[in-house]
């Protein structure tokens, strides 16, 4: 374990719409860093939630799983409030844009890219399926990955939408999160965390299940 490295977790509360529906949903959002920096894992909703965790902090960086609306609803309110760049991978620029055409995001993300924060280190593995440009963000020296809405306790996010893929979603789960040691902390984007222990058994059961 990295020294002095805390994740905070706080839910927020909104909706979620997409194809002409709407949705009351409740958010994870995850603030990984120190007493000094941190970098802020998603921004659904509400950004008061989000700046009472980070405090004083510096936030080095506003990292995006995905840009489905009700995970990027505060993410130009929390860039203001912080000055820290927002990361979304570009196959979402899509998505992002239906929220915010007026605004892009500050960088892209690419599968493999590291973010450094309190001495330790996120990698950006794209996950695909629940949306094109879906990214888990593992921590290894704290054994969890942040897998926003690829990976939940119970199965894989939902694939019945526009722009999202069952065997995208599979594909994802099992080479890129499953490979993971099993006591891999699952940190979700809605929901109770898992491991990825308890989840990998349950893989072929999801295929038969389906989307």
């Amino acid at each position: 374990m990295a020294g002095n490295v805390r994740i905070d977790n706080a839910v927020t509360s909104g909706t979620f719409s997409l194809d002409g529906g709407t949705w009351d949903v409740d958010n994870n959002v995850w603030v990984v860093g120190n007493d000094t920096e941190c970098v802020i894992i998603d921004a659904p909703h509400d950004v008061g939630p989000i700046l009472e965790m980070v405090g004083v902090r510096t936030v080095t960086a506003i990292l995006l799983t995905h840009a489905h609306d009700d995970h990027i609803g505060a993410a130009l309110q929390l860039r203001e409030s912080t000055a820290a760049p927002i990361y979304l991978h570009p196959d979402d620029r899509m998505l992002w844009d239906r929220v915010n055409p007026d605004s892009a995001p500050d960088h892209e993300v690419a599968d493999q890219d590291t973010f450094d924060v309190a001495g330790t280190q996120l990698t950006a593995i794209h996950t695909p399926g629940h949306s094109p440009g879906s990214v888990s963000y593992y921590l290894q020296s704290e054994e969890t990955v942040f897998t926003g809405d690829t990976l939940f306790q119970g199965g894989p996010g939902a694939t019945g939408r526009s722009y999202s893929d069952f065997p995208t979603i599979i594909e994802s789960i099992k080479y890129r999160l499953l490979v993971l040691p099993a006591e891999t902390v699952v940190r979700t984007g809605h929901g109770d965390s898992t491991t990825i222990g308890d989840e990998a058994p349950n893989l072929d059961e999801w295929i038969a299940r389906g989307s």
